[in-house]
């Protein structure tokens, strides 16, 4: 066969399809430029999910004629002054995107050149462009792209549903928007506004525009550097998290990211914080200088890679677990608030029943702002937007009290008086044998007894461990247990670790291994169901684990076998030892598997529930 070269609209069309593979692509590339040339607001309509129709306006400085005309051509640009790809500073550089676009739809470019204070328009429809006219613009520039890809007609095919394309061309904008918090952003379809955001002077205000109050009231501003690169942004509590990474927004040099090392340290940060399978809320900025990067790895210019790979994560993770640190007794409000919403007042039966609208409502609420996941009897997540009766009619099941000061005792008084009390209170009932009921001057709060001792004994594992080992109990006599060949093979192979852990066992015949000591800390533990336990976690735990991972995967389980369990009568000094011990373990607001430890409802809001303010 004869080698030939391509004509330029092929070449074009080609490389349409690795630089705007939909809608949303063609979006970003068009908001980017205009953010390139200063615009300090960017209004974006789209139609048909931006398949018939994409406007992008702005109010950045414009281009004359001759630049107009060059726009167009590959690999055209004014963003490599000095041809130097390890100095990149703007948000495009290859010149790729409105050639690509120009030549698998038909578009429209209207640009007025502040230099010379005229206005020109220029057109090119699948590839062809015409002649540049005199326009009537004021300000900045409009790019018009109509009938995306009608030039590839088999790209059409591999399109989604108007509402899916939308929802892509939404969560782009998002992320620009939180990049670039002093630009202003809108967004509309045919039908709606679908978003304002007006330019703001921090970040702060800007999540609150995009992601909700909640997201704000429950995140920490954090800040770190190392050598040459800084971290700055927003994390949210361990408890405030989601069942997908989609709330967490990366940023290296303000340009959106999808990296899997970012990700991984991320993981690594709330890591025994959050349930493997829930993701934390947060939006972190990376600044570092352009030739410790390289931003040239990808079409799409979605991913990066970094000169100094484990200095990044080291200062992500390290950055992040330190301000988690400080406030880590903390459970986010929205669990506080998921329990008030979670009482349904009282609904008399017969002809004077209140309308079920109030209730409906109230149902409409939890669902709107669920988080999803598990039921609470998952060890792997919760559900913390479960709505139930708060008080069933009263019958066999009747609440089973544990009353702690008696009729004469002034509550009040004691509160006042005792120096020691932290901020869970003192203990006032133990309801179920499983909740701690306790209180402050201002607050009521209801403790999982198992999921907070489980953090309480984790903590001091882990202390443990890195300072001279756990430190173990022997058997009187070893126990033997008796497990496959897959799991015999596993506990051996990590038979250091365990020991390490004051798990000390060892090979026992061809199919069986023999506990001969166990952490101290889990005293009168079933060792067998423990063993048994353990064996089944590390079968199927993740080939990508580190060694560290593995050990503190399976320093959890014991923390969770070893821990008081669901259902045991505790004392009164027993209920108050564990409050005050909560009060002084980093991360006791949430257990092992990323559930809340404790609920907090405030006096001010149980008293609005009778009607008493």
């Amino acid at each position: 066969m004869t080698i030939r070269l391509l004509d330029p609209t092929t070449i074009n069309r080609i490389a349409a399809g690795e630089v705007v593979e939909r809608p949303a692509s063609a979006v970003k590339e068009l908001v980017e430029n205009a953010l390139d040339a200063g615009s300090t607001q960017i209004d974006i309509t789209i139609r048909d999910g931006g398949q018939s129709l994409i406007v992008v306006r702005d109010n950045g400085s414009g281009m004359g004629r001759d630049d107009l005309e060059l726009a167009v051509e590959r690999h055209a640009t004014s963003k490599l002054p000095d041809d130097d790809l390890m100095n990149i500073s703007t948000m495009g550089f290859r010149g790729e995107a409105l050639p690509s676009i120009g030549s698998v739809s038909r578009l429209s470019l209207t640009s007025h050149d502040a230099t010379t204070n005229q206005a020109w328009i220029l057109s090119v429809e699948g590839g062809h462009k015409h002649d540049v006219i005199p326009a009537n613009l004021n300000k900045g520039t409009i790019v018009e792209v109509r009938d995306l890809f009608f030039a590839t007609p088999a790209r059409l095919k591999f399109l989604r549903t108007p509402k899916t394309e939308q929802g892509h061309i939404v969560d782009v904008v998002t992320k620009i928007a939180l990049a670039n918090p002093t630009v202003g952003f809108s967004l509309r379809d045919e039908t709606r506004q679908l978003f304002d955001y007006a330019p703001t002077e921090s970040l702060k205000d800007r999540l609150a525009d995009v992601l909700g109050a909640d997201f704000v009231q429950n995140a920490l501003g954090i800040e770190g550097s190392r050598d040459y690169a800084h971290v700055s942004g927003y994390v949210g509590l361990p408890t405030l998290h989601r069942s997908s990474n989609q709330h967490q927004y990366l940023f290296v040099n303000g340009r959106p990211v999808q990296d899997k090392l970012l990700g991984g340290a991320v993981r690594a940060a709330y890591a025994d914080l959050v349930a493997r399978d829930r993701h934390p809320m947060l939006v972190l900025t990376l600044t570092l200088p352009t030739d410790y990067l390289d931003v040239n790895v990808h079409p799409a210019k979605t991913e990066v890679r970094f000169q100094d790979t484990q200095l990044i994560r080291n200062l992500i993770v390290s950055t992040v677990r330190q301000h988690l640190t400080q406030v880590s007794h903390l459970t986010s409000t929205t669990i506080h608030q998921a329990a008030m919403d979670a009482i349904q007042l009282f609904e008399p039966r017969g002809d004077h029943r209140q309308s079920s609208s109030f209730a409906q409502m109230s149902t409409d609420h939890h669902r709107s702002q669920s988080y999803g996941g598990h039921q609470q009897g998952n060890p792997k997540g919760f559900t913390p937007y479960a709505p139930q009766k708060a008080f069933e009619t009263m019958g066999a099941h009747v609440l089973e009290t544990r009353r702690v000061f008696s009729e004469s005792e002034p509550t009040d008084i004691m509160l006042n008086d005792d120096p020691s009390m932290g901020y869970l209170g003192r203990a006032v009932a133990q309801v179920y044998n499983t909740y701690i009921v306790s209180q402050t001057e201002t607050d009521m709060i209801i403790t999982d007894q198992h999921a907070a001792h489980e953090r309480l004994t984790y903590e001091k594992m882990k202390r443990q461990l890195s300072d001279h080992g756990v430190i173990k109990q022997s058997l009187l006599i070893p126990e033997i247990v008796e497990v496959t060949e897959p799991q015999r093979e596993a506990l051996l192979e990590l038979r250091t670790e365990l020991e390490t852990l004051g798990l000390t066992i060892d090979a026992f015949g061809l199919t069986s291994i023999q506990i001969k000591e166990l952490p101290s800390l889990l005293a009168g533990v079933d060792a067998k169901a423990l063993l048994l336990d353990i064996a089944d976690q590390i079968t199927h735990m993740a080939p990508t684990l580190t060694l560290q991972e593995k050990v503190y995967e399976i320093c959890a389980e014991l923390s969770c076998k070893g821990s008081i369990k669901a259902g045991r009568r505790l004392s009164v000094p027993e209920m108050n030892q564990l409050l005050r011990d909560m009060e002084i373990t980093p991360f006791s607001g949430q257990c092992n598997h990323g559930r809340p430890t404790y609920i907090k409802l405030r006096k001010a809001d149980i008293e609005k529930l009778f009607g008493r303010t």
